[in-house]
């Protein structure tokens, strides 16, 4: 079985154009949001990453129905104050959908239980487990990805020790909540894995 793995497939629709992010190696990537509605009718709005390359056959992009697929990937942002994970999805393939295509949204991780789980119960009493999986990539470098799980999911995830491997299916979300800074209520989102369930063959 792979040590690692880190794959995703979105379909939804571009909530914005392209703005610069960085540049690596000569090449120019930019980033812009991708808007995928779940089952429910609810929206999650991902940040996609992309070459420009990529990204010029496809101009304008705002409205425009497309299909990625790629890694999820995260990058520690020191700029400001303090430090902020930022998690977004880098496109490997990024393609024109047909408007008839239903929106997707499918992640397959596998990596290692970086941080103590933290299992604990919703005012309802149901069962949460937040994690953090360290995924290995190429070049010595690992995406550290925030993972929430439900249930009985939960409950296995919640007990597993730093250091253990980890392979789950799932979908990944945006979430807001307010985070009070120096006393002042602030609207952030959050993005994360919504563990589905947890695998231990191939997947996709």
């Amino acid at each position: 079985m792979e040590t690692t793995k880190n794959f995703v497939q979105l379909c939804g629709t571009a909530a914005g154009e392209p703005a610069p992010s960085h540049e690596n190696h000569g090449q120019q990537f930019s980033r812009f949001p991708l808007a995928v509605r779940r089952l429910s009718g609810q929206t999650d709005t991902l940040w996609v990453i992309a070459t420009m390359d990529q990204l010029h056959r496809l101009l304008p992009l705002t409205g425009r129905r497309l299909t990625v697929d790629g890694q999820l990937r995260s990058f520690n942002n020191k700029s400001g104050s303090g430090s902020r994970l930022v998690i977004s999805v880098f496109a490997q393939l990024l393609t024109s959908a047909g408007e008839e295509e239903e929106d997707r949204n499918r992640i397959a991780l596998r990596g290692v239980i970086c941080k103590p789980p933290v299992l604990r119960r919703t005012p309802l009493g149901r069962c949460i487990s937040d994690m953090m999986l360290a995924v290995n990539r190429r070049y010595g470098r690992a995406d550290y990805l925030p993972c929430i799980a439900w249930g009985q999911v939960a409950m296995i995830t919640g007990n597993m020790a730093v250091g253990e491997a980890l392979s789950l299916e799932g979908r990944v979300q945006s979430r807001a909540y307010t985070k009070v800074v120096e006393g002042c209520a602030q609207e952030r989102t959050a993005f994360e894995v919504s563990v589905m369930h947890l695998v231990e063959d191939e997947c996709f």
